[in-house]
């Protein structure tokens, strides 16, 4: 009966007698698993895979050996291993190129000013969203705030002139009340504020989806235990909202400087004529007509491929500075 009453378990029977010698208790050897029973055990996932893998493979890594281009004096007659080689002349010519200068600094410069105003206005907008206590205005502002990024470039750019052009609803609006109209759309003076506020409208909306949904793992119980404190909206919003948001910001911070150099292409070609290329070309649109209109492929191969080692310097260094800040960043090492 004292045995039944107190029942001896493993670690107290079997186990204690090891510990107290010194010695670990004997594990099973691990079994080595062969690739085949690895294929067999993920095939699912892998064949989940392939069609992403395909498509990445033809559309992303097989044209990257058009770079080859940069390295020769390339004629499509000629195809990519016909023409002569000219090592790196091409690239001394991109660097000794003013115009391809010019392109570079209006790029960074639109980079700069939508950092700036384009990548807090998504933040904003999903915490006065999630800041709304009733669902169906929630969604309803959701939906309005989302429609414009289904709208083409074309469009958006012809709205803009209907508000803003020289014969727009605020020229004649001016007009109406005895003042000098105004044409905002070719003023270069205030072309980098009005691209970025067409990047806002089109796009902030889509934005907050991400910040929404980083939201939505918030615990609700965090802000009852915070209103218990006395935490005001502030402050919880300071050190709960806010904190759930870092890794996301940062991730998308990122994210964003890998694609510093590339601000858009439609948006600015639709516009180029209106304002000039002194303020509007960009190394996109630069690339393009160099490329496909002027015919020097070797030249607009040889920015293209210094575009992407920049913005793949961008990106590296970036993560590496969230690791030293202790987030994690887009990769980590194992």
């Amino acid at each position: 009966m004292a045995a039944l009453d107190a029942p001896t378990s493993p670690r107290t029977s079997g186990d204690e007698p090891k510990r107290r010698a010194g010695t670990s208790p004997a594990r099973p050897p691990a079994r080595k698993i062969t690739w085949r029973a690895k294929l067999r055990r993920d095939r699912s996932l892998l064949l989940m895979t392939l069609p992403g893998v395909v498509l990445l493979v033809l559309f992303a890594y097989i044209p990257m050996l058009g770079n080859v281009m940069a390295w020769e004096k390339f004629s499509p007659y000629r195809g990519f291993l016909g023409g002569p080689w000219v090592g790196f002349d091409n690239f001394l010519r991109v660097f000794d190129n003013p115009l391809f200068l010019n392109a570079v600094q209006n790029t960074l410069a639109i980079t700069v000013f939508q950092l700036v105003l384009y990548f807090p206005v998504p933040i904003f907008l999903a915490l006065l969203l999630n800041s709304v206590v009733s669902p169906r205005i929630r969604t309803t502002i959701q939906s309005i705030v989302y429609l414009p990024h289904f709208f083409s470039w074309v469009l958006v750019v012809a709205v803009f002139q209907q508000l803003f052009g020289g014969a727009g609803l605020l020229s004649q609006t001016l007009r109406g009340l005895g003042q000098q109209p105004v044409d905002i759309m070719t003023n270069p003076d205030t072309f980098l504020l009005l691209i970025t506020s067409q990047s806002i409208w089109k796009d902030a909306g889509w934005g907050v989806i991400i910040f929404l949904a980083a939201l939505s793992t918030v615990d609700p119980a965090q802000y009852e235990a915070a209103v218990m404190d006395g935490a005001n909206r502030w402050r919880r919003m300071w050190h709960i909202t806010l904190p759930a948001l870092r890794p996301v910001i940062i991730l998308l911070l990122i994210l964003r400087l890998g694609d510093a150099l590339t601000v858009g292409f439609e948006q600015l070609l639709l516009q180029r004529d209106m304002v000039g290329a002194q303020v509007s070309e960009v190394i996109d649109t630069y690339v393009y007509f160099q490329g496909v209109q002027f015919g020097d492929w070797g030249f607009a191969a040889a920015a293209g491929l210094m575009k992407g080692v920049v913005s793949l310097i961008l990106v590296l260094g970036a993560n590496k500075l969230a690791h030293v800040f202790g987030e994690a960043g887009v990769y980590k090492r194992s």
